[in-house]
């Protein structure tokens, strides 16, 4: 695998109606990695954005790096293909460079006639409850799936040419291990200005999320200049061991990764 672009644009939380045209900011200001899921509801903008700069000649497919995620109502093995054909139907691609599992957490797979319709791509929005199955404690309803029969399925995708790589988002270590540990592993997951330079100085791929030009452009104008190690020093203090998507909702989940501290 190439290196990944150190900084990429993330869609999560973006507003509707606006990421098409934060997406084409975005390439003309030098972006070529942009983070998706399935769950943030607009595969759909960030492709018809992607495509317009393709034809437009600014950027060639080969030139970027698309990552998308699995939902968890699809760890089934049968529907993993389907989740990722339905994701790169919206995206308008043919491949993705990076299919994570978005959650170690299975929860309970819409009904049957929702999975074979690759075509209703809009149909979780005004059905949040094929998404987020909840029961009438407000809890999500788990699947009876295991993220290890779940990365099988991941990498039948890449055997198969949908996906160049897999990974996995939310894991904590343990969990990470138990899947490095699986037998017969066929492949291995990958794992503000000052912000994000200070990620970049520590190797970490960083990921910002805007749909406003000018924040877009100034975040990704951090290679001109090199924090102190007294800067990072002061900024690595700051740690409060927080960890901020808690998704709550699911701690009832036996693969709920945040009941440990990491």
């Amino acid at each position: 695998m190439g290196d990944i672009p150190a900084v990429g644009l993330s869609s999560w939380k973006a507003s509707p109606g606006k990421v098409t045209e934060a997406v084409k900011v975005a390439i003309d200001a030098g972006y070529w990695h942009f983070d998706c899921a399935y769950f943030y509801h607009n595969e759909r903008e960030v492709g018809a954005g992607i495509r317009c700069k393709i034809k437009e000649g600014a950027v060639r497919r080969e030139d970027l790096f698309i990552a998308t995620k699995l939902w968890c109502t699809c760890h089934k093995k049968s529907l993993a293909k389907t989740a990722c054909r339905r994701s790169l139907k919206a995206l308008k691609l043919n491949y993705l460079d990076l299919y994570l599992i978005h959650w170690p957490m299975g929860f309970k797979p819409p009904h049957p006639e929702w999975i074979m319709s690759c075509s209703e791509l809009s149909f979780c929005l005004s059905h949040p409850g094929v998404d987020l199955p909840l029961d009438e404690s407000n809890m999500v309803i788990p699947g009876d799936t295991d993220f290890l029969d779940t990365w099988e399925a991941m990498e039948d995708l890449v055997i198969i040419g949908l996906v160049k790589n897999i990974g996995v988002s939310n894991f904590n270590h343990e969990q990470l291990e138990r899947l490095l540990n699986k037998p017969g592993l066929r492949f291995k997951p990958l794992t503000n200005q000052i912000v994000i330079r200070f990620q970049i100085q520590r190797n970490v791929i960083v990921i910002p999320g805007s749909i406003t030009p000018s924040h877009i452009k100034e975040n990704i104008q951090v290679f001109d200049f090199e924090l102190t190690q007294y800067d990072m020093d002061n900024i690595l203090s700051l740690d409060r061991n927080l960890q901020l998507a808690t998704f709550p909702i699911t701690k009832n989940h036996k693969d709920y990764p945040f009941h440990i501290e990491y």
